[in-house]
């Protein structure tokens, strides 16, 4: 049992959308990722995704709104709630997320951005 620095975890990778796995609290993880432009429209059927924004300004799009989620504030995405992650103006985002060991980076989307493993760091 160790302090963990998020901001160093941060500094530790640079690769954008891939996640990275700092914890494990029972059957959920704690994930960094540093995020740019658009992801991929998709939902988690049986699991919710928390996104906290460690810095910058996420754009949570969902089919009829987005959402702006500022640093140091949080969004909560429901089971089966379609959604697209994205940032604006180049602007590299930095995001803690927490959920199920289960959950799939994509959802059921396969795209060439999803990630099937998440490298421990």
């Amino acid at each position: 049992m160790k302090a963990i620095s998020i901001k160093e975890k941060h500094a530790a990778f640079s690769k954008q959308w891939h996640p990275h796995q700092i914890a494990v609290v029972d059957d959920m993880q704690v994930i960094l990722a540093k995020i740019q432009g658009e992801f991929v429209w998709h939902a988690h059927e049986h699991e919710d995704e928390l996104f906290q924004v460690v810095k910058g300004t996420l754009y949570m799009q969902f089919r009829d709104r987005t959402e702006v989620v500022k640093e140091g504030e949080l969004i909560v995405v429901p089971k089966g709630v379609e959604h697209n992650p994205s940032t604006k103006d180049g602007e590299e985002v930095h995001l803690l997320l927490f959920e199920k060991l289960t959950t799939a980076h994509t959802g059921d989307v396969q795209h060439e951005i999803t990630q099937t493993e998440y490298p421990k760091i």
